[in-house]
C-alpha cells in the first residue's frame, strides 16, 4: 500500500506552486496543476530515495533495517 503525503498547492497568476507538507525541501512550480502534481510526485520519490541512500551510507556495516507504520 503506498504511503500518502500532503501536497499543498496554490495558483499564483500564471503558475501553480506546491510543496509536500511532511518533507521539507520538496517543492515545485509548474504551468498546470497536473504538471505540478506530477513534479511533486517525482521530486518526493527522489528525495525519499536520496534520504535512504544517505542514511545507509552514514550508518556503517552493522545495522538493522525495519519498516514501521504510523
Amino acid at each position: 500500500m503506498p504511503q500518502e503525503y500532503t501536497a499543498i498547492i496554490k495558483k499564483t497568476e500564471d503558475w501553480w506552486i506546491g510543496w509536500i507538507a511532511e518533507v521539507p525541501g520538496v517543492n515545485c512550480q509548474e504551468r498546470s496543476k497536473e504538471e505540478l502534481l506530477e513534479s511533486l510526485r517525482i521530486t518526493l520519490r527522489e528525495a525519499l530515495e536520496f534520504n535512504i541512500k544517505e542514511s545507509l551510507a552514514q550508518v556503517g556495516p552493522d545495522f538493522l533495517k525495519e519498516k514501521i507504520a504510523v
